[in-house]
């Protein structure tokens, strides 16, 4: 039992760890603060989860996120595809290709409604956040991104092939529509106060809008019609594509989750989406991406019992090195276990265990003279004069017996006495 109680002790400590960091990401997944801005997975004020589940409520109404690689619109007729949150700067320049399959969409019946992110500083114009130089010529379209251009830091859906760069057309030119600003004013504490915008229909929306980005509209095609205006500036406009439309915002305050709280206006709302059957929420060019990993294709997959699989099996091998699945013997747990440390230590532990203290040195004696065959430095003297100790210790009483004494006898008897070296000029001079 004491053996276990590590390994018990490790085994809480590791579960406790785990079920700490699983809380510690359910926190974050739960309040989506790690996603960007605007997106429908966020439920802090800054996200549009709020719209995005409320939508999902109403009957007859599918929901989901377009979360792939791909540049492609849905095929689906009726489908409302929201993308949110966009940077005007990444609108100035689009492929060929792209105005055809956003077209193609919006005539099938699709309804493509693109909010901007709001703008407040002067500087809106000074760069694109991909990286790109923003001018009004033919160059910067050969960086420019589509509808699933992605943040920087992000990972864009590639939407240009190699020759498509060469064949990009400004929205200007293109829908006849442009960006400006009408700066906003600076309140208290240094902040941005927003604007009245004003409805320009007879559709039965709000009246007024509290407007939070300096972003307007300019140089409208007449095939625009205007929704909302800042003063003479649209702030949101709509076209008619065969028989869908595409919808411009120049903010998207209005769709957070903190207008949905503060200021909601489910008319706008319900305007925005249409007759729909499905609505799509672009997550991919906020850099929200589909993962092509290990864990995503197990998902994909269902593989989930395997893994469930390899983990008990490595449960099971640990299990199996740490402890016996049969319990020791009584005899085991009795026997007691002598370590040496080297072959003299070994021998030693030996004879103490298996001869008695008063027989050892008749023991070590008769293994001594059985080796005297392979052995020729000893005189036969010594060995008879050895021979005769161990008599003499035999005869004696056994309390008056003394091994420690007759082995130091036998050594000087059998200790090599030296050898007197001849002297040259003692013996005979030799003749020739």
């Amino acid at each position: 039992m004491k053996r276990q109680l590590p390994m018990l002790a490790l085994f809480l400590v590791a579960t406790t760890f785990v079920a700490g960091v699983v809380h510690l990401f359910t926190l974050r997944f739960e309040a989506g603060d790690i996603y960007p801005p605007y997106s429908s997975l966020r439920a802090d004020p800054l996200g549009t989860m709020g719209l995005a589940e409320s939508l999902a409520r109403l009957p007859n109404l599918e929901v989901r996120r377009d979360v792939s690689t791909t540049s492609k619109l849905p095929e689906e007729k009726n489908t409302t595809y929201l993308h949110l949150a966009a940077e005007a700067s990444d609108w100035r320049w689009l492929p060929a290709d792209m105005f055809h399959e956003i077209e193609a969409f919006a005539t099938r019946g699709g309804r493509l409604v693109i909010t901007m992110r709001p703008v407040h500083g002067p500087d809106f114009w000074s760069g694109s956040r991909l990286g790109f130089p923003v001018s009004t010529n033919s160059s910067a379209a050969t960086n420019a991104p589509g509808l699933k251009g992605g943040r920087k830091g992000s990972r864009p859906k590639p939407i240009l092939r190699d020759d498509a760069a060469l064949d990009s057309v400004s929205l200007p030119k293109r829908w006849g529509l442009a960006f400006t600003q009408v700066k906003l004013k600076l309140g208290n504490e240094n902040a941005y106060e927003p604007v009245v915008v004003v409805n320009q229909t007879d559709l039965p929306l709000p009246p007024e809008l509290a407007w939070q980005s300096a972003l307007v509209l300019t140089n409208l095609d007449s095939r625009w019609r205007t929704i909302y205006s800042r003063g003479s500036n649209p702030v949101v406009v709509e076209r008619t594509f065969g028989r869908g439309s595409i919808v411009f915002a120049t903010d998207s305050y209005f769709v957070s989750n903190e207008a949905l709280w503060k200021a909601r206006h489910p008319a706008l709302l319900a305007w925005l989406i249409g007759n729909a059957n499905q609505v799509v929420f672009d997550e991919a060019h906020l850099g929200v991406t589909e993962s092509a990993g290990v864990a995503g294709l197990m998902r994909k997959y269902r593989l989930h019992p395997v893994l469930g699989g390899l983990l008990l099996l490595a449960l099971l091998f640990i299990w199996q090195n740490a402890f016996s699945l049969v319990p020791p013997t009584a005899d085991a747990a009795r026997s007691e276990f002598i370590v040496g440390k080297d072959a003299a230590s070994g021998f030693v532990n030996l004879l103490r265990r298996n001869i008695a203290p008063r027989a050892i040195l008749d023991v070590c004696f008769h293994e001594w003279t059985k080796s005297l065959r392979q052995r020729d430095n000893y005189r036969i003297a010594s060995v008879d004069q050895a021979q005769a100790i161990m008599e003499a210790e035999h005869a004696r009483p056994p309390r008056d017996r003394n091994p420690v004494r007759a082995y130091q006898d036998i050594c000087r008897a059998l200790k090599p006495t030296a050898t007197p070296t001849p002297n040259p000029a003692s013996q005979p001079e030799q003749k020739l």
